[in-house]
C-alpha cells in the first residue's frame, strides 16, 4: 500500500490501514482540511464546491465519501459526475464555486486514485496553500456543520457539452475546414473519460468516421494507462489497419495528448505542444511561450520563428501556468502531451488540443507524418543515478554547477546546462536518493552520450573530498 501526501494533492492505491494507502479514513482527513482551507474564501454561509471523477474502480467510492464531507462541512456540492480534468476547471469558474476537486490519479494504473485540489480560479492549489491542507490534516482541526448547516449535491451531466461548445467557439478552431477534410480518426481511451469525451468532441468538429479502441468507461483499464508509445501499439495498429488519417490517445483524466501518424508511427508527447503552439502563433501572429524546463527545445525554435519569447518554467503545471501569466504567454504546457490555452482557461487539455490540431491538419493539407517532418527534430533521453542515502544530492547539484560555469545555467528546478542546441536537466527526487537526469540533442545517441557523461561526472564529483 501506498499513501503519498504532496503539496499537489494526495494520492495512493486504495485499501489498507489509514495511513499506509488511500483509504477511507484518509479520503475523508483529506477532504475536510481541504474543505477548512477554502472555507476561509467564503463570503457566504454556503458556497459552492464542483466533483468530477475519471472511470478508475475505486472512483464511486472515493466520490460518495468526498461528496458527503463536503456536505458534513456546509458546501453546496455540484457533482459532474464521470468527466474530464478541464472540464472540471471549467466548471469551477463558470458556476462560480469556491473550489473544486478531480478524483483522479492521471497516468496512475487503476489501484491508484488521488485528489486533485483546485482553487476559485479552477487552478491547482499553490504550495502555500498545498501543505496548509497538509498541516490541517495532521492537526485534525476540523470542524463540521449542525444538521441545519449541512450542504445539499445537486448532480450535472451537462458540463462537459458546455466545455465542448467553448472549444468550437474560439477562433483557433475551424469546423468547416475539419469536415471538408472527411477525416477518419482512431481513439484510444483507455477505458476512462475519454471513451465518451473524445469521441463527443471529433462529432462536435465534424470528423467523418471514429474508429474506437479501449473506449468503454469502465475502468478496466486496457494498458499501462500513460500515453506512451510503448503502451500505443494497439492504437498504432488500428490506425493503420483502418487508414486512418490520425490516432489520439488520452489518459485517464484526459489532460495529456498523444498523437499517432497515419502511417502508425507516433506524433510523440514532446511534439503534440509543439504542433498546437506553431498553430496558435501563426493564428495570433505573434505571442509568447512557455514549457518545464525538462520539455523540448522544439517548442523554442518554432516561438522565436513567429516572433516570440520562450520561457521555461520550474517542472510541474502549477509552476508553468505562473510563469504564464508573468510572460503574458498565448499557449503552453509540459512535454507530456499536456497544452494550456489560457484563452479557454489555465489547465492542460486534450480536448482543445485536439480540437487546434485537427484544424492545422486540416489547413496543413497534408499527412500527420508530414507536418511531424516539418518541425526540428530533437530527441531526448531519460536516465537517473541512484545515490546512497547520506550523499547530500543538493551539495553534488552544486558541484555540477561549478563545473560547467562556463555553459548557460537555469538553477529555477535542479540544474539545467545548455550546449549550444543541446542540453541536460538534473533534478533531485523529493522522496528519495536519485538525481533524474534527461538530456536533449538533434539525434538520440548524442542525447544518450551526454547523459552518459554527466552520470560519469556525477559519479567523480561524489569522490572529491
Amino acid at each position: 500500500m501506498t499513501l503519498i501526501k504532496s503539496i499537489s494533492g494526495i494520492r495512493g492505491t486504495i485499501g489498507g490501514k489509514p495511513g499506509e494507502g488511500l483509504s477511507p479514513v484518509d479520503i475523508v482527513k483529506f477532504t475536510a482540511a481541504y474543505g477548512t482551507l477554502i472555507k476561509k474564501d467564503a463570503k457566504k454561509d454556503k458556497s459552492v464546491v464542483v466533483v468530477g471523477r475519471d472511470a478508475r474502480l475505486s472512483g464511486a467510492m472515493v466520490n460518495k465519501l468526498v461528496c458527503g464531507t463536503l456536505m458534513g462541512m456546509g458546501f453546496d456540492v455540484v457533482d459532474v459526475g464521470l468527466s474530464t480534468t478541464p472540464t472540471v476547471e471549467m466548471a469551477v469558474t463558470e458556476l462560480k464555486a469556491l473550489g473544486g476537486i478531480i478524483l483522479t490519479a492521471s497516468h496512475n494504473p487503476k489501484q491508484w486514485n488521488a485528489l486533485k485540489l483546485l482553487n476559485h480560479k479552477g487552478e491547482f492549489i499553490n504550495e502555500a496553500e498545498g501543505k496548509e491542507v497538509l498541516a490541517l490534516a495532521e492537526q485534525e482541526n476540523i470542524e463540521f456543520a449542525d444538521v441545519n448547516a449541512l450542504g445539499k449535491i445537486t448532480l450535472r451531466d451537462d458540463l462537459l457539452q458546455f466545455h465542448i461548445d467553448k472549444i468550437l467557439k474560439l477562433s483557433y478552431v475551424d469546423v468547416a475546414a475539419i469536415k471538408a477534410k472527411k477525416f477518419k480518426v482512431a481513439v484510444d481511451a483507455v477505458n476512462s473519460s475519454g471513451g465518451f469525451a473524445v469521441p463527443m468532441l471529433l462529432e462536435a468538429l465534424g470528423v467523418e468516421k471514429i474508429e474506437k479502441i479501449n473506449c468503454e468507461p469502465d475502468g478496466n483499464f486496457a494498458h499501462n494507462p500513460e500515453p506512451l508509445p510503448e503502451h500505443l501499439r494497439d492504437l498504432s495498429k488500428l490506425v493503420t489497419k483502418t487508414k486512418a488519417d490520425l490516432g489520439i490517445s488520452v489518459d485517464p483524466d484526459v489532460d495529456r495528448l498523444a498523437l499517432v501518424c497515419e502511417d502508425g508511427e507516433m506524433f510523440g508527447e514532446e511534439y503534440t505542444l509543439v504542433a498546437v503552439a506553431d498553430y496558435v502563433l501563426k493564428s495570433h501572429k505573434k505571442g509568447n511561450t512557455v514549457s518545464n524546463l525538462s520539455s523540448t527545445r522544439a517548442l523554442r525554435d518554432i516561438t522565436e520563428k513567429n516572433g516570440g519569447t520562450y520561457t521555461a518554467s520550474a517542472v510541474g503545471e502549477v509552476n508553468v501556468v505562473e510563469m504564464m501569466k508573468k510572460t503574458k504567454a498565448v499557449v503552453g504546457g509540459e512535454g507530456n502531451g499536456g497544452i494550456i490555452l489560457p484563452e479557454l482557461h489555465y489547465g492542460r487539455d486534450a480536448l482543445v488540443g485536439i480540437a487546434i490540431f485537427l484544424t492545422h491538419l486540416a489547413k496543413y493539407g497534408k499527412t500527420a507524418s508530414m507536418l511531424r517532418a516539418s518541425y526540428p527534430d530533437y530527441f531526448i533521453s531519460k536516465n537517473k543515478i541512484e545515490l546512497t542515502p547520506e550523499i547530500n544530492v543538493d551539495k553534488v547539484l552544486e558541484k555540477v554547477k561549478a563545473k560547467y560555469k562556463k555553459q548557460p545555467i537555469n538553477c529555477i528546478d535542479g540544474v539545467k546546462i545548455e550546449f549550444d542546441k543541446e542540453w541536460v536537466h538534473l533534478r533531485k527526487s523529493n522522496t528519495e536518493p536519485i538525481i533524474r537526469i534527461y538530456s536533449e540533442s538533434e539525434s538520440q545517441s548524442t542525447a544518450e552520450s551526454l547523459a552518459k557523461k554527466l552520470i560519469t561526472d556525477i559519479k567523480e564529483l561524489i569522490k572529491e573530498k
